[in-house]
């Protein structure tokens, strides 16, 4: 059997008559300074004023705006960024078509609706996504950062080390992170039988379930090598995706998969829990180096989960 192995690790707007005012009032309340406190929208004939919910339905939603990037513009000088980073966008409407990447396929991937797996997200958005594995180091201060930039990740836990604190991941739960399948004890899974390998994802999926509340569909490989029976006992256990990764981010480096050492549209960003004992620097010196190199070549952070 083949196995698949890595080089490494309504109101208010119901109102058709007053769409052009309603455009040219949100231009000016998107404008640092106007239509600040407006509770009426005067016409350009001179006629009566209107009271206009919608004025200050706009009013109110362009303040929420800028106290947002405020916000967002204060965190990142806080944690030592060289930019704030971009917003992400809204999740689509529709969710893209996922497939195997090719050359990482098993024997009758497609035929028998294994889950597949993938490196890159079919997206002509400028986005990438943040996954992190295992569970070792449990940073409270990464996580007060992740969260005041309002930065979205997806994290990958191996059992025997978030047991140690499942605390921590649960408050990174609460904060719209997803809590993805890593298997119980980070094997390397195509040196064991089907049976084994049931065990150690399925088993997975009931220590999450039992800890967080769900079982998820989305399993990271340790390594991220796999054979076929990694990939059928995978969908026995509930899992619908496979998500690699086409870039590694260290504190010190990044490492890459494509020979042209860039990132690119939906690519999926690796990088795990550690820290001093593991590295040269925190979570944090590695998110600053994730976060300044994205924003700088214009992308955004996107949540993996809205893709699939």
């Amino acid at each position: 059997m083949r196995a698949v192995v890595q080089n490494d690790k309504s109101r208010v707007f119901r109102a058709v008559r007053l769409r052009a005012g309603l455009a040219a009032l949100a231009v000016a309340a998107l404008v640092p300074g106007c239509a600040q406190g407006s509770a009426e929208v005067r016409s350009a004939s001179g006629q009566q004023p209107l009271q206009a919910p919608p004025a200050r339905a706009l009013d109110a939603y362009a303040t929420g705006l800028r106290a947002a990037h405020a916000a967002r513009v204060a965190a990142a000088k806080r944690w030592g960024l060289k930019r704030v980073p971009l917003p992400a966008p809204p999740p689509p409407a529709e969710k893209p078509e996922i497939t195997t990447r090719e050359g990482f396929e098993v024997d009758g991937h497609a035929e028998r609706g294994l889950p597949p797996v993938f490196t890159t997200v079919p997206t002509e958005q400028k986005i990438v996504f943040l996954t992190i594995d295992d569970g070792a180091e449990k940073d409270r201060a990464f996580l007060r950062m992740m969260t005041e930039l309002k930065v979205p990740y997806s994290a990958f836990l191996s059992d025997y080390l978030a047991k140690e604190d499942y605390g921590y991941f649960r408050r990174m739960q609460a904060r719209g992170v997803a809590l993805n399948n890593h298997t119980l004890h980070h094997p390397y899974l195509p040196d064991l039988s089907y049976d084994r390998q049931r065990r150690e994802i399925c088993g997975m999926q009931k220590v999450l379930r039992a800890h967080y509340g769900k079982r998820p569909t989305v399993f990271r490989p340790p390594y991220g090598d796999y054979d076929e029976n990694t990939l059928v006992a995978a969908k026995s256990c509930g899992i619908t995706h496979v998500p690699l990764w086409n870039e590694e981010v260290f504190v010190d480096r990044w490492d890459y998969r494509e020979w042209d050492r860039e990132l690119h549209r939906g690519d999926i960003v690796l990088t795990h829990f550690r820290g001093r004992g593991d590295w040269p620097g925190t979570m944090r010196d590695m998110a600053r180096r994730f976060l300044d190199k994205v924003t700088a070549e214009g992308y955004a952070v996107a949540r993996l989960e809205d893709y699939l």
